[in-house]
């Protein structure tokens, strides 16, 4: 029985392989977070993309809204709002608007955005995407706190700018995605933000020191006067849960080598490298390095703990869904993962084998009495002796 209290959720990027009916994919993408809804999930993180042919949506709040519709209680996160590619009035407006929709349900996840085609098209230099998203931010939460804010700058100018509606919840969750660099994490100190951190940015890569990436928030929020909360932390890494290991490796092992080799290395152009690991193995590797929790409920688990400690402890581990595995199998993997892995982690279990462990200690003391008591009321009735002493046994009264 683990210490760890830790909750578990999904982050849809969503990157599926092209070759699929886009309307269905979207359509397959709502039924899996009617699932996790089901399930008992926490919550649920859907981005944008607007180029490379294996991200469909480019409106997250548009997706959220139809799937708060399908939903009762998940909590739904945009994953992420790229803020460089949007006027910072607008994205506080309309994430301010389905905050009502959503009865209090949405968190907004923002950050730089991952695409330099998505940059290109739009006229964005890729090195101002940093520097623009600190200058929405500066500007995005005094107007989530219902303030009035005038500023100019080189792409956005608010003149007397006030949200004419008011969040819905008392404390609008913000939250922003961090890969490698420490900027995502200074903001996030710096402006009380909850961070999405990224386990495994790049398939091959080094894995993230995590435990340093919270340092930095630590510091920033330390020079802004403020606390981080590891219960905010979000940390998004694959996972994938199966009856075996054996069985785990092979639902995955085909569609993550499309993932790997398909996306990062063939249409991004990025190295995708295992050295010194041989064809075959680079999913181990990657479960061996940290960057992937693949196998067994007491693999997963175990690989969690690992992962709690190496960190230091977070909030939530979100499932990045990549399409390694089929429909299918990915559904039935978020199944064991709510069924038999996060109880041990967010406590449901501990009353259940606390009674398991405490009946087993003094079953002696217990089935004495319940022989003793058969006893009597055997005597008190004048029946035959039973053939077993056994409270158990068919025979008994």
């Amino acid at each position: 029985m683990t210490t760890a209290t830790v909750g578990f959720g999904a982050f849809i990027s969503p990157l599926h392989p092209p070759g699929e009916a886009p309307d269905l994919q979207m359509w397959r993408d709502l039924d899996l977070v009617s699932l996790l809804d089901e399930l008992g999930l926490d919550e649920v993180w859907v981005g944008e993309h607007h180029s490379g042919g294996w991200g469909t949506i480019s409106s997250p709040e548009v997706f959220l809204a139809a799937a708060a519709e399908r939903t009762r209680r998940i909590r739904l996160g945009t994953g992420v709002v790229s803020l460089p590619y949007h006027h910072p009035f607008h994205a506080a407006s309309r994430v301010v608007q389905l905050d009502h929709m959503t009865r209090g349900r949405v968190m907004f996840g923002v950050g730089s955005g991952s695409s330099p085609a998505d940059a290109h098209m739009l006229g964005i230099e890729a090195t101002d995407t940093r520097r623009m998203t600190a200058e929405a931010l500066d500007v995005i939460m005094p107007m989530l706190r219902g303030e009035s804010v005038t500023r100019s700058t080189d792409w956005f100018t608010l003149r007397d700018a006030r949200l004419h509606l008011a969040p819905y919840s008392d404390a609008l969750e913000v939250a922003i995605s961090s890969a490698s660099s420490p900027v995502s994490m200074r903001l996030a100190g710096r402006h009380g933000l909850s961070p999405l951190s990224f386990g495994a940015p790049v398939p091959g890569a080094p894995p993230i020191d995590l435990a340093a990436q919270w340092k930095h928030a630590e510091q920033a929020a330390e020079e802004a006067g403020r606390t981080m909360d590891r219960r905010t932390w979000r940390i998004v890494m694959p996972v994938h849960v199966a009856e075996t290991t054996k069985q785990a490796y092979a639902d995955v092992r085909e569609g993550f080598e499309r993932f790997a080799y398909g996306y990062f290395r063939d249409t991004l152009g990025l190295p995708v490298e295992f050295p010194g690991v041989p064809s075959g193995d680079e999913i181990a590797a990657m479960v061996e390095s940290g960057s992937a929790v693949v196998g067994s409920v007491d693999d997963c688990t175990a690989a969690v703990e690992r992962l709690v400690e190496r960190t230091g402890g977070f909030g939530r581990l979100l499932v990045a869904v990549n399409d390694w595995a089929s429909r299918e199998r990915t559904r039935h993997s978020f199944e064991l993962l709510a069924r038999y892995v996060a109880p041990r982690f967010d406590g449901r279990l501990d009353s259940i084998m606390e009674s398991g462990r405490w009946v087993k200690e003094n079953r002696s003391v217990f089935m004495g009495k319940a022989v003793q008591a058969f006893q009597q009321a055997n005597g008190a009735t004048g029946g035959p002796a039973p053939e077993s002493a056994d409270p158990t046994s068919p025979a008994r009264g």
